[in-house]
């Protein structure tokens, strides 16, 4: 029988105002939400802190679970699926907390992470929103922080369009080529795996876009954040982000809403209508040729004895499956 945690502070009395709030959107992932909230209470972290999860009709027992083993989260049900913006804005209207803590449920928070943040978000009162270095559950550093993607960036990722190399100048840019784990430095986009930020920024950033339902929306609040003022990744304060298995889990509405999201962070920044057009209809064209190139891939790894690689190929060429028969029409109208 599972046994509340007793560090868990009492759901029916949480303090007038704590330090931080910590954030978590959850949906089907009731192993990895343990995990996280475990390393919330179950390690010091050196802040007077309240965990709010809001979750978003999950099928697989998390939000029970958060009931009987936690019961100092101040928990959310919601009857169905909200998407990661509203879940998050649900979150941050029944905190108290003077920061936001916006956590992924697939994380793990080592001790003093948040007394690590709150310091530093003191000692620099102009900076509106902080990010940790993330790194994956197998040690390696994960990409941090990130330019802000542009359409040629991203149209490098098309097959149709990848051979040519007329954008990979682009796409490393975005993706790869600004990335130094170490050291503090101002950036343009934190990954919304953990972001901290004062409740008046929050507030004045006009909170989580609520069109976004999954993907893109760090983007987004990045840039609005960044609108007033500076994002800064502090290399020396660390989260374990176990990366993609939260999307793989439920890859059937991750990998639609993603292509989704992107098309309305491009609308949103001004992207000229003609050429967000044009990057419609190539995405448009490639899903086809990728959906069945990973299913080729997936039949070739599973005959070369790497299952597991066989396995994500095909979770792959679903997510695009997924988007060609169920979400075209809503890509075509973001």
């Amino acid at each position: 029988m599972p046994q509340a945690h007793p560090t868990a502070p009492p759901s029916t009395a949480p303090p007038a105002v704590v330090d931080v709030s910590v954030c978590i959107a959850n949906w089907n992932c009731c192993e990895l939400l343990r995990r996280c909230l475990e390393s919330l209470y179950d390690q010091p972290q050196g802040v007077s802190f309240e965990v709010v999860v809001v979750d978003n009709a999950s099928t697989d027992g998390a939000a029970d679970m958060i009931a009987a083993e936690f019961p100092g989260v101040r928990l959310v049900r919601n009857r169905d699926n909200r998407g990661f913006s509203k879940a998050n804005n649900q979150a941050a209207a029944l905190a108290t907390g003077r920061y936001f803590f916006f956590l992924n449920n697939d994380t793990v928070v080592p001790p003093d992470t948040l007394r690590k943040f709150l310091e530093f978000a003191e000692a620099n009162p102009a900076v509106g929103m902080v990010g940790p270095r993330l790194r994956g559950g197998d040690g390696n550093a994960q990409i941090s922080y990130r330019r802000r993607p542009t359409l040629g960036a991203l149209l490098h990722r098309v097959s149709l369009l990848r051979w040519t190399g007329l954008f990979r100048r682009a796409y490393y840019d975005y993706r790869r080529d600004s990335f130094d784990p170490e050291g503090v430095r101002s950036v343009e986009v934190l990954m919304g795996a953990a972001v901290f930020l004062p409740r008046a920024v929050f507030e004045d950033s006009g909170r989580w876009d609520e069109q976004y339902r999954f993907g893109g929306e760090d983007i987004d609040l990045s840039t609005q954040v960044g609108r007033r003022r500076e994002l800064v990744y502090v290399g020396d304060v660390e989260v374990v982000h176990y990366g993609r298995v939260s999307s793989r889990k439920n890859i059937g509405f991750a990998a639609p809403n993603v292509a989704i999201g992107y098309v309305r962070y491009f609308r949103k920044a001004g992207a000229a209508p003609t050429a967000l057009r044009v990057y419609k209809l190539f995405v448009t064209a490639d899903a086809p040729v990728q959906c069945l190139g990973k299913c080729v891939q997936g039949a070739v790894r599973l005959l070369r004895g790497r299952p597991a690689k066989a396995h994500k190929s095909w979770l792959a060429a679903l997510g695009l499956w997924h988007f060609m028969t169920r979400e075209l029409v809503r890509f075509w109208r973001a």
